[in-house]
């Protein structure tokens, strides 16, 4: 088929074009010459490119830009974790600070992300997408959350290992009373009541997770509440020896900050003990990753240290912080694993974009810890005090 020559018009549209995406392509090259990334380069973690549009996406949208354009085919990497480790470790990230993250800084301003309506978003588009695609990816009690690898070799010896040091910093004695936030699909409160001989309360806002904590600990002196953690009151739930909270706190939110730590004194007696466990921020923000809120974790964010500061002062003592987050490199590495070794049985229910967007979520999560940008945080809250302190427990 003979074609037809282009008009000079269309001509000079073409060549624009042209020379648009090869200064752009040098722009991010010289970006990334900073992280000894290549683009089309031969190791492990240089990028393939597949279509030229990626170097715009990136340079214009920043992390949403890249993450939109792996799951779209536009480019790969061999050892895409240790690229973006690499990138992280360049604080490459705050020069490609897009416009849209900046805007979602703005309205975080002036409206609640977090507010009991828009919470709900998470549960509906990432708890509540199928037991199938956790249980593939998880150990068998499904924990959600970083596993302690202290003196463990596999994940369900090491998340079994992280419920037990929780346990153990709480002083958990049998016929205590323990409340459980954001209990998952039931398995932290399954492990207390069987190992620790405790009575659990445990809420959640995923209809699905709750449905799954209810037949999970049937046998169990457990209670399984589909509620906000807003929602419960002293009159309603009455109060607790002990409360703790694993990985949910990172959906709270920095206006609900001390809502939340003020709901937990609410309920718990002078001499309780609390528990936070959550990933943390290395300086404080009202938002996280565009891409991260887009595609995986909708009104979320990560604390720093000042935040939690501020909503306990006053309120609680600050009995022990215990930072593990080079663990979660670790745990995300085997929860990708086990993804990509299932992912023949769970493609016939999703497609090969989620596919390349559930590979990018864990092993960019992997990076971010690997690199020390973000930080798993215990901390032990006591309201008053223990006289003589408590002693350390690792």
């Amino acid at each position: 088929m003979k074609m037809l020559p282009l008009d000079s018009s269309t001509l000079a549209q073409v060549r624009t074009r042209r020379r648009f995406s090869d200064r752009a392509q040098r722009t991010l090259q010289g970006l990334l010459d900073l992280a000894d990334i290549k683009l089309d380069g031969e190791r492990p973690w240089d990028i393939s490119v597949h279509d030229s549009r990626l170097y715009e996406a990136v340079l214009l949208r920043g992390s949403l830009g890249a993450g939109e354009a792996y799951m779209d085919g536009w480019w790969d990497c061999a050892a895409l974790d240790q690229m973006i480790t690499r990138f992280l470790r360049a604080r490459l990230t705050a020069r490609l600070t897009a416009f849209n993250e900046r805007l979602a800084g703005w309205l975080a301003l002036v409206r609640n992300p977090q507010s009991p309506p828009r919470s709900r978003r998470v549960a509906r588009q990432h708890y509540d997408l199928g037991d199938d695609l956790y249980e593939c990816m998880l150990d068998p009690a499904m924990i959600y959350s970083c596993a302690y690898w202290r003196e463990a070799d596999t994940l369900a010896t090491a998340q079994a290992a992280k419920l037990d040091l929780i346990c153990r910093k709480l002083r958990l004695q049998p016929g205590m009373r323990v409340l459980d936030i954001g209990c998952g699909w039931g398995g932290a409160a399954q492990f207390a009541a069987e190992h620790y001989g405790v009575e659990v309360v445990a809420c959640t806002i995923s209809e699905n997770q709750a449905r799954a904590a209810r037949q999970r600990c049937a046998q169990l002196p457990v209670e399984v509440l589909l509620r906000d953690y807003r929602e419960l009151t002293s009159e309603l739930v009455g109060t607790f020896d002990r409360i703790y909270s694993i990985g949910m706190f990172e959906h709270v939110g920095k206006r609900n900050y001390r809502v939340f730590f003020d709901k937990m004194r609410e309920l718990l007696p002078d001499d309780g003990l609390a528990l936070l466990h959550c990933i943390g921020g290395n300086q404080s923000s009202s938002t996280t990753d565009a891409w991260i809120e887009k595609y995986i974790f909708p009104n979320s964010m990560l604390p720093s240290i000042s935040q939690i500061g501020a909503a306990a002062e006053n309120a609680w003592i600050v009995e022990d912080w215990h930072n593990f987050g080079p663990y979660y490199d670790r745990t995300l590495l085997c929860w990708l694993e086990n993804f990509e070794r299932g992912w023949p049985q769970l493609a016939a229910r999703y497609d090969e974009r989620f596919h390349r967007m559930w590979r990018y979520y864990l092993a960019s999560s992997a990076a971010a810890f690997r690199a020390r940008q973000n930080q798993l945080w215990q901390l032990l809250l006591s309201p008053s005090g223990i006289p003589g302190g408590l002693p350390e427990i690792r």
